[in-house]
């Protein structure tokens, strides 16, 4: 059995109405609740829920975790206000948010439905990462060969995986980019590996918890 099942995307933003605005264009998802501090983006299940969250600080390294979308042209994403960071040197278009946070655009004829392909996530050591959150979510690791990035499929979310790859910087700052996961214990996380950064209190009802590699998550224990 799983430890946890995925929840839902969570995106910090200085201005979160207006990134909001930009992934609600790009993922086809409705702003459902729009105010300064946090906004809410929904779909067709309570796991399409995209929050963007208002936090003070700015873009000031290459984010950690970063999304793969689905487009039929790069320029349908730029022209909802992303900028070009790269166009030519992979098979995929990288570009920076409006507020400067990479996304990688896969362009694609027929484009899927769901416009969310997968989630990036920078790595120290790719099959190790991949291995733990398989466990933790009762899937699978694929290993490519080719550039030895290691893939976890999500069971029930609207994309399709986790994708680690290697990179030689460590994290130094906290991810603008998190998942929720729903989990029966916390208890069952921690003793896989999880570490927790802050425990339920009057503010919050969840759990934020850091991931082997520091990659924070929080965790919503059923009821």
């Amino acid at each position: 059995m799983s430890a946890a099942t995925y929840k839902d995307l969570c995106i910090d933003a200085v201005d979160a109405p207006r990134l909001a605005r930009f992934w609600a264009e790009v993922l086809h998802r409705e702003v459902d609740r729009d105010d300064a501090d946090l906004t809410r983006l929904t779909g067709p299940t309570e796991r399409h829920t995209v929050w963007v969250n208002r936090v003070p600080e700015a873009v000031t390294v290459k984010q950690r975790v970063h999304l793969d979308v689905h487009a039929a042209s790069v320029d349908d994403v730029l022209s909802a206000g992303a900028a070009p960071l790269d166009l030519e040197t992979f098979r995929w278009k990288v570009l920076r948010d409006p507020e400067g946070g990479e996304l990688c655009v896969f362009e694609r004829d027929p484009v899927p439905d769901e416009r969310l392909y997968e989630i990036g996530v920078d790595s120290a050591d790719p099959e190790r990462i991949a291995t733990w959150w398989a466990d933790v979510l009762g899937s699978t690791v694929a290993i490519d060969d080719a550039d030895g990035s290691a893939s976890v499929r999500v069971p029930g979310a609207p994309f399709e995986s986790f994708v680690f790859s290697r990179v030689p910087e460590p994290k130094t700052v906290k991810n603008r980019i998190h998942w929720d996961v729903d989990t029966a214990d916390v208890g069952l996380l921690v003793g896989d590996g999880a570490r927790i950064l802050r425990e339920p209190d009057d503010d919050v009802s969840w759990t934020v918890l850091a991931d082997p590699e520091g990659n924070e998550f929080c965790a919503f224990v059923e009821a």
